[in-house]
């Protein structure tokens, strides 16, 4: 082959690739990304979301009125930014509950204030109740028997007691870089493709199998119905915990009884803080006499058994039916006040469409914000939504929307800032997210993975073959302080990680929404039936 063949070969090679290369490039407007982290970093509003969420509302469990209070408070503040928004019925959910006031107090051997809280879904003590504490440990059915006849007017302590270590590692930390290149490989085969959830967190160990989960979490619920049953036949006052893990005066507990309506409220129920817990075990071990008193006022809420999402959304330009959408669940656990599970991930939602409805920049596609009730209880709020507006998971029958939504971006593993995001088994939108993470790499988000993350909300959008995602975020405090305790407040939040994560989450929904083409898809996955007690299986 002569020189200038060589050459016009080359040419024709390069010319031939130059379509591909351009369709491969991802189109990223920066002047507009520099105008998003200008707004997050400078005129960020985020930490008085989070004021307003968590020390002016406080815990927000799913049929409180704290949780409707801060429903009411986001649609106020979004009508003030110039959104439209609303609150969409969901339902039904079940029986609201509210914890009024608690005490707890060791009386004898000598005076002491005890650090606790109650379990959600349980009955108040209706007054002051005094009592002589038990270690009754009930593992079977077969336990019942050593009890029976024992228990009456005591205060049954359920568990042993547990050794406390000395914490020698700060319960606070980022990710390595070690750590997030292993991420972004994909999992080995035959292993889990779950990724970096915080170890502890909803979705960390997934079962062997689904089938072999399922039994077991049947088997428990029979078990624990039996024991609850036992228990308040047997004229328990008081049923006490250690939390499930915890120490320094952090108390990790949520349930201890059921929202369904149909099924009876639960006994008294109580988690103590494990030095103090481990205190009374002890002197009971000893046979020193122990009296403990408790004042508990909880509250029960019937009248409306429904419960509400808040919606609010910017409308789009020329492909206004289409729609982008960014969520957080808004619900929490009552021990703190929520914080960085969820206030966290609703305040950054909140900031990031106030960032983009405030540059005013248009957009081709609607943007909608969805922030979600009864994720605690298993993604109920944003499964009612998914299943209203795109599809059904267990039988996947398909709305008209479903094939008009681009994209869906969810936060909620605490206050962390954003390291990279979790493809979700969607390799299509892996350059996608690359070149949006681009502009982000010296803020400390770089890493795409293939490998899922479970727990949270973008899991129901998947679940009927829409591109739904979480992204990667440090751990924080997240399962040694936070996460289900009483120290879920305010001050556990890390402001500049917030501005981040808002910064990154308004560049991505502005991305999608200006984007050509809608996100990639996976194929459809298959219909999920429902099982015993009708929800979809896992």
């Amino acid at each position: 082959m002569t020189l200038s063949k060589k050459f016009r070969t080359i040419l024709a090679i390069g010319a031939a690739c130059v379509p591909l290369l351009l369709f491969a490039a991802e189109k990223v407007d920066l002047a507009m990304i520099n105008r998003i982290k200008t707004e997050a970093f400078e005129n960020s509003k985020v930490m008085d979301h989070m004021f307003y969420l968590t020390d002016v509302n406080g815990p927000r469990l799913t049929g409180s009125p704290n949780y409707k209070a801060a429903a009411d408070w986001i649609v106020k503040r979004m009508t003030e930014y110039g959104l439209t928004a609303k609150e969409e019925k969901w339902g039904p959910f079940g029986r609201g509950w509210a914890n009024k006031h608690f005490e707890a107090h060791l009386i004898e051997p000598q005076y002491q204030p005890l650090i606790g809280m109650p379990l959600a879904w349980t009955a108040g003590t209706e007054g002051t109740v005094t009592g002589e504490p038990i270690l009754a440990i009930i593992r079977t059915e077969a336990d019942f028997d050593k009890y029976k006849a024992k228990l009456r007017g005591k205060i049954v302590m359920s568990a042993p007691t547990r050794d406390l270590t000395m914490v020698t590692n700060a319960p606070g930390r980022r990710y390595t870089d070690a750590e997030l290149a292993e991420e972004a490989t994909a999992p080995a085969l035959g292993r889990s493709p779950f990724g970096l959830r915080p170890p502890g967190a909803a979705g960390a160990q997934p079962p062997a199998t689904p089938e072999e989960a399922r039994q077991r979490r049947d088997e428990q619920r029979k078990f624990q119905e039996k024991l609850a049953q036992f228990l308040k036949d047997e004229g328990v006052l008081v049923l006490l915990s250690a939390g499930y893990t915890g120490d320094g005066g952090t108390v990790f507990a949520s349930s201890g009884g059921s929202y369904d309506p149909k099924r009876p409220i639960a006994l008294t129920s109580v988690a103590l803080t494990p030095e103090h817990y481990n205190r009374i075990a002890r002197l009971l071990q000893h046979s020193i006499p122990v009296k403990l008193e408790f004042n508990i006022k909880n509250q029960f809420f019937e009248d409306n058994l429904d419960s509400v999402n808040v919606i609010a959304e910017i409308p789009g330009g020329k492909k206004k039916d289409e729609i982008v959408m960014l969520g957080a669940h808004l619900d929490s656990w009552h021990g703190g006040t929520g914080a960085t599970d969820n206030a966290a991930g609703s305040a950054v939602m909140m900031e990031a469409i106030r960032i983009l409805k405030s540059l005013n920049m248009p957009m081709d596609r609607t943007v909608r914000m969805g922030l979600w009730g009864g994720e605690e209880e298993g993604l109920l709020g944003s499964r009612a939504y998914v299943k209203e507006h795109f599809g059904d998971r267990e039988t996947m029958k398909l709305g008209a929307e479903h094939a008009r939504l681009a994209g869906y971006f969810n936060y909620d593993n605490g206050t962390g800032k954003i390291r990279g995001i979790y493809l979700q088994g969607n390799d299509m939108a892996r350059p996608i997210f690359e070149s949006w993470l681009e502009p982000f790499k010296d803020l400390g988000a770089s890493t795409v993975t293939i490998r899922n993350t479970g727990g949270t909300d973008h899991q129901s959008f998947d679940a009927v073959g829409l591109p739904g995602f979480q992204f990667i975020q440090d751990p924080m405090e997240y399962t040694t302080r936070t996460h289900h305790s009483n120290m879920d407040v305010y001050d556990r939040i890390q402001a500049g990680d917030l501005m981040q994560a808002s910064a990154i989450i308004a560049s991505f929904v502005y991305n999608s929404a200006v984007r050509d083409d809608m996100l990639p898809r996976k194929p459809l996955p298959k219909p999920q039936p429902a099982r015993q007690g009708g929800r979809p299986t896992e």
